[in-house]
């Protein structure tokens, strides 16, 4: 998001705030929906998971929140669906307005917003988004399927129709890692197979583990598709290290790390999805949306970029500076 656009949002803010403080929330949700007093307005996030992208999430979440003078209570999930589920029952207890949710599991979301919906509460959605979308307030997504499909075409380009062996170190499965595979896997053109294809979980140490065995069961690799830059670095140690410093990494992010990586050669190509347009985005949307705002889109999109070593000078900023 341009700095224009994130100075100008936050001198909105305390406009909105006011009018928030002064009005309350009629949210039509069921009777314990809203404030019933003159108050600020009470968020709830809850956290899927620790990675660079959460912890920048979590961060723009609170910070935006803080603008808008909303009360914000966190909760992380560590990636289990379980405690994503009694995490928003917490926040339901505390009787917060509206709840924004990066959820670790798909197939979660459904109990989720069941949850949500018969407390009265208003659910807001991060990243991930349902078919049916009656039940929630609103969600800010990234198109992850979008995001696959770029890393796929730079391969494709790069290759230039010679037959290709690509390696993918996913995510954790279940979530967001799905569709950013699907969308990668789909766009591959028919010259590039994918011969080898784990989870890294989001974690450095378990993604190495994952690069160890590819490159040794699959010496003649060529590309590596990996779900997030963290994973990334330790993937690129790992094949380094088994003398695979030919095989190309595209990854998702844009973090200032990453395009370092770009600039020096060990990254091959990264997405941009900024983690604070995204986190500004869900807590001014979840406050409109809650005004009965109809000009505020009920799905809105974070924009994503590809970036090479030629235009890293141009990325989005993927955390603001006081919060990286």
């Amino acid at each position: 998001m341009p700095r224009t656009v994130r100075a100008r949002r936050t001198l909105l803010a305390s406009a909105l705030a006011g009018s928030l403080l002064l009005s309350g929330c009629d949210l039509n949700w069921g009777e314990e929906a809203g404030s019933t007093d003159d108050g600020p307005v009470t968020l709830g996030f809850v956290n899927g998971g620790s990675t660079r992208f959460h912890r920048c999430l979590q961060e723009a979440v609170e910070q935006t929140a803080a603008n808008y003078l909303a009360v914000i209570h966190t909760a992380k999930s560590q990636q289990d669906a379980t405690t994503e589920l009694a995490n928003i029952e917490d926040m339901i207890a505390r009787k917060v307005d509206a709840l924004i949710v990066q959820t670790v599991d798909v197939d979660a979301l459904q109990d989720d917003i069941a949850q949500a919906r018969e407390a009265g509460v208003p659910i807001f959605l991060t990243s991930i988004v349902p078919d049916d979308t009656s039940d929630i307030l609103g969600a800010v997504v990234v198109d992850l399927k979008k995001v696959g499909e770029l890393d796929a075409g730079w391969i494709q380009r790069d290759a230039a129709g010679k037959d290709v062996r690509v390696a993918i170190v996913a995510g954790a499965p279940g979530a967001a890692s799905d569709l950013l595979v699907g969308g990668f896997k789909g766009a591959l053109p028919d010259n590039a197979t994918v011969v080898a294809s784990r989870p890294g979980m989001y974690d450095a140490a378990k993604a190495r583990k994952v690069a160890d065995s590819m490159i040794e069961e699959h010496p003649d690799l060529d590309y590596a598709f990996v779900a997030n830059e963290e994973m990334a670095f330790a993937v690129r140690e790992a094949f380094d290290e088994a003398g695979a410093e030919n095989v190309r990494i595209v990854t998702v992010n844009g973090t200032d790390e990453g395009l370092a990586a770009l600039k020096d050669g060990r990254f091959a190509a990264t997405v941009a999805n900024s983690a604070a347009d995204t986190g500004e985005l869900a807590v001014s949307n979840a406050l409109d949306l809650l005004r009965g705002d109809d000009s505020v889109d009920k799905v809105a999109t974070t924009p994503v970029r590809l970036i090479t070593k030629g235009n890293a000078d141009t990325a989005p900023l993927y955390c603001d500076p006081e919060i990286d």
